[in-house]
C-alpha cells in the first residue's frame, strides 16, 4: 500500500510539474523533452494525481437526468443525437430530462449498454 501523499508533498509536486510544463512550452512540446524532463514530469504528474483522486473528489449526479447530461457532455452529443443512439424519440427523451416522464426498464438498459452508466447505479436512482 502507498502512503498518502500530504498537502504539502502535493504542492512541491504541482510545482515542480509545472516548471517542467513551462519547459514544455519553451521548447515547443512534450517530443522535445529529454528522458530525464519526461521521467520528471511523469514522477510529479503521479503525485498531483494520487493526491486529487483523495482529496478532490467529483461525486456523480444523482438523478438519471444528471446522469444523462454527464454523459452528453463527455461524448459531446445533442439530444437528438442521444435520443437515436437509444433508440427512442427526442420527445421521450426530452420528457424523461425534463422529469415529466419516468424512464422505462428498455430505456434504463439502454442508458447501460449504449452509454456505460452502471446498471445498479441506475436502478438506484430511477
Amino acid at each position: 500500500m502507498k502512503k498518502e501523499v500530504t498537502k504539502r508533498e502535493y504542492a512541491i509536486a504541482e510545482e515542480k510539474m509545472n516548471e517542467v510544463l513551462a519547459i514544455v512550452d519553451k521548447k515547443g512540446g512534450f517530443d522535445k523533452l529529454t528522458k530525464k524532463e519526461l521521467a520528471e514530469l511523469d514522477k510529479q504528474t503521479q503525485i498531483v494525481k494520487a493526491y486529487e483522486d483523495v482529496n478532490y473528489i467529483i461525486p456523480l449526479p444523482q438523478t438519471v437526468q444528471g446522469l444523462i447530461e454527464l454523459k452528453m457532455f463527455e461524448n459531446k452529443l445533442k439530444q437528438k443525437e442521444l435520443a437515436k443512439m437509444l433508440n427512442t424519440t427526442d420527445t421521450k427523451l426530452s420528457e424523461i430530462m425534463h422529469n415529466k416522464r419516468k424512464p422505462s426498464l428498455s430505456f434504463v438498459k439502454a442508458l447501460h449498454q449504449v452509454l456505460g452508466i452502471d446498471g445498479n447505479l441506475l436502478l438506484k436512482i430511477a
